[in-house]
């Protein structure tokens, strides 16, 4: 489709930007699917001795008390290895009570288990760290359940 300005000598120009117009969308559109494509990459990686790791930082916008609170669950064989905390802004005194009280409760524990655990309304020992600990336990959730969604796709 070209430009319906007819500007005599300058037309030869409106269609060589209207050409310019057409590579920019075209080269927007494609980042935008490999942004896309990228994302989903992100999220979930298969390692090479078949550990699934699930990154919530892009997953899950849970807050805690001072942000979101992003995890990495490491699946294998269905049962959760670990859960990695990754870098946030919470309080770490406090922080320190979820990662000694709740992050290492989901080791070893089947997917099923492990998601009922991190939708528990109240976990012990995490006094004075509760928007914190619900943070974590909505990025555990989201995590297990992107893991039971895409698990077959990878």
């Amino acid at each position: 489709m070209g430009l319906a300005i007819k500007l005599g000598a300058n037309n030869s120009r409106c269609q060589i930007i209207n050409n310019d117009m057409k590579k920019t969308f075209l080269v927007l559109a494609l980042m935008f699917m490999m942004g896309t494509a990228m994302y989903a990459d992100d999220v979930m990686k298969k390692q090479s001795d078949g550990t699934y790791v699930v990154n919530t930082t892009t997953l899950c916008k849970a807050k805690g008390f001072k942000g979101t609170t992003p995890v990495e669950v490491h699946i294998k064989d269905g049962r959760v290895v670990k859960v990695v905390s990754l870098p946030n802004a919470e309080t770490k005194k406090y922080y320190a009570k979820v990662e000694k009280n709740l992050v290492g409760k989901f080791a070893g524990q089947k997917v099923a288990k492990a998601k009922k655990l991190a939708e528990q309304p109240k976990v012990d020992g995490c006094t004075g760290a509760t928007y914190s600990t619900k943070a974590v336990q909505q990025n555990v959730a989201a995590a297990l359940e992107y893991y039971q969604k895409h698990k077959k796709a990878k």
